[in-house]
Formats: C-alpha cells, structure tokens, sequence
C-alpha cells in the first residue's frame, strides 16, 4: 500500500515540477521582453524628443505653432536663424519664411492668349482676324485704345507676421495689386505714352499703384522692381509700324531743321561779332586820327594868333614845296604893280586829229 501510494506520489510530482520549470521560463521570457520593451519605449521617446530640433536658416525666420496658433507674441515668435527645438507634429508645426528670398509675381490679365511654351520658344499662336475678349486679355488707355500690357513684380517679405497670419493667402493679395495697378494706371496713359514716349513713366505709375494698395492692406512686403511690356494688338501691329515711321521721319526732319538753324545761328553770330569788332576798331583808329589832328591844330592856334601873316606864308610855303616836290617845270607868276593879281590861262587840248585821207578818184 505504501509502495503503490509513493508510486502513486512519485507519478504526480513530475508534471508540477515541469509547470513550474515553463513558468519560470515564461517569466524570464517576459522579463525579457518588458526589458526590451522599455529599452525600445525609451529610444522612441529620445527618438521623439529629438525630431523636435531643427535649424533656420541665415535667410529666413521661422515661427512654431502649437495646435495652430503661434508661440510667443507678436514679433516675439520669429524665431532667427540657428537651431531651434519643438514639439514634435502634430502638436507644433514649424512654419518657415524667407525674408530675404525675392519672390515673384506676375500679372497676364492683359495680354493675349500665350502659353509657357509659346513664350519659351518664341513662336506665338496665330493673332486671328480680330481680338477675341473671351481669352485675349487688354487693357483700355485713355484715349480709349487697346494695348496688350503685362507685368511682373519682384518683391521680399519685410514683416513676415502679417505676412503669414493675417491672410490665407498673401501671394494672392500681392497678385491682386499688381492686377489692379496695371489695368488702373493704363487707363490712366494714353496709347502713345504707354508703347513709346513715356514708357518709364508708365512703370513707375504702374509701380506706385501697387505700393499704395499694399500699404493700403498692410501685406508685410517691400517692392524691390517691377517691369512692364506693352505692345499694341497684334492685328494692328502694321498700322502702328506706320505711325512709328510717321513720327520718326517727323522727329527726324525736325532734328535736322534745329541743326540747321543753330549751324546759321552761330554763323550768323560770328559774322555779326566779326563786323562789330572791325567796326570798333575803325571807331577806335579814327577817334584817335581825330583826336591827333584836333591836338595838332590846337599846337599850331598860339603861333597863327602871334602872327597870321607870318604863319600863313610859312605854312603857304611848306604846302608848296611838297607839292612841286617832283614837278619838273615850275612857273611863278610875279605880282602886278597894280597889285591885282595876274590871271593865268592855260589851253589843254586833246590828242590832235590825225588828217583825212584824200578821196580816191
């Protein structure tokens, strides 16, 4: 009986000692295993932690958001370059914005229809026999024509806040401006000034129309250029060729008439300084020949005044001896006893005529 109970005793301690051996090892498993649980838990929250860095670069800001709105105040949230860390996504999102990349904008609501690759090629789509308003864009002048007008705005963000949270879209706000400017200010020209005589006027309109409306709705951006094109339709383009020629032709008859009359203005004005000149010297040379002569006769008054007779012989004699100075026969005709004086008759005749011939028989 009690071999049979110790056999039966033996029989029914070996399957408890092999549940305890399974437990053991079981529980060594999920020691194990919660080990490399936790091990793995805490990599991943590192893992997590550590995705929040990031960096900003030199030419850009940027600002996080925590469940959409953004951390710090007012400029306070712009975050400067460098690295920054924040809660991972979905909790922050980090927003950047680069403040001194140039961003473009263009505006083709008044030009005719084109594509990216027509433009890139060179090689435009047939203008058709008219305009067609359903898909050509224009702008109207003030002398109501119709031009073709584009532009193209380049620009930087200056205050990225306004920028980025007061509009869903601010890109579309500048778009808009130019928009706007554009079809504004042509309407403002008129088609000469626009395509040819004050084109850099026309921009510059053009450019302060888009300054006053961003300033106006307080965009956050600083314009740095803008360029416009004009032309006018392309079914016209032969018609204002004509009128171009016209007016060049004109500029240039004009240009050659002002030569012309500066070339004879300033000859005209040599002349006159040339003649004035020798007419002050001849005044000046004869003055001073007056002058000498009126000091001479008032040198010889005292002597004529002392004794007229005397003076006159003197005088009489001097005058005399210069003019028979190459004479060579002289008379002198004596003074009458009666004093009156002797009259002298002289007859010149002409070369004597030669005779006739005698008459033939």
């Amino acid at each position: 009986m009690s071999d049979e109970h110790a056999h039966h005793h033996h029989d029914h301690a070996a399957p408890v000692s092999a549940d305890d051996t399974g437990s053991q090892a079981l529980a060594e498993a999920l020691r194990s295993s919660f080990a490399i649980v936790k091990i793995l838990m805490g990599l991943m929250v590192v893992a997590f932690f550590c995705s929040g860095f990031f960096t900003v670069g030199p030419q850009e800001k940027a600002v996080i958001l925590r469940f959409g709105r953004p951390v710090g105040e007012a400029h306070k949230a712009l975050l400067t370059a460098g690295l920054h860390w924040s809660l991972p996504y979905p909790i922050d999102e980090v927003v950047r914005i680069p403040i001194t990349e140039i961003q473009k904008i263009s505006s083709n609501n008044g030009w005719y229809l084109t594509t990216p690759e027509a433009e890139l090629s060179g090689e435009e789509m047939p203008a058709g026999p008219s305009l067609n308003p359903a898909v050509d864009g224009y702008a109207l002048t003030a002398d109501r024509n119709i031009i073709h007008s584009r532009a193209t705005l380049y620009y930087h963000i200056d205050d990225p806040i306004h920028y980025v949270f007061d509009f869903v879209a601010a890109s579309n706000a500048v778009q808009y401006a130019l928009d706007n400017a554009l079809l504004f200010t042509a309407a403002k020209f008129n088609v000469d000034d626009i395509l040819t005589r004050d084109q850099a006027g026309f921009r510059d309109a053009v450019q302060q129309r888009v300054s006053d409306l961003v300033e106006q709705a307080q965009l956050g951006i600083v314009i740095d250029n803008c360029e416009v094109q004009s032309i006018p339709p392309r079914q016209l383009q032969p018609v204002f060729a004509q009128v171009t020629t016209a007016r060049e032709t004109r500029n240039k008859l004009l240009n050659d008439a002002h030569s012309y009359e500066n070339q004879v203005l300033n000859q005209s004005g040599a002349q006159a300084t040339s003649v004035t000149n020798a007419a002050a010297a001849e005044r000046a040379r004869y003055v001073q020949a007056i002058t000498a002569e009126a000091k001479r006769f008032g040198d010889l008054l005292p002597q004529y005044q002392g004794n007229s007779s005397l003076f006159v012989q003197q005088t009489f004699v001097q005058a005399m001896g210069q003019a028979f100075t190459n004479v060579q026969d002289k008379l002198y005709l004596p003074q009458r006893a009666d004093g009156k004086p002797r009259e002298l008759r002289l007859q010149l005749n002409r070369e004597p005529s030669l005779p006739k011939p005698a008459a033939t028989p």
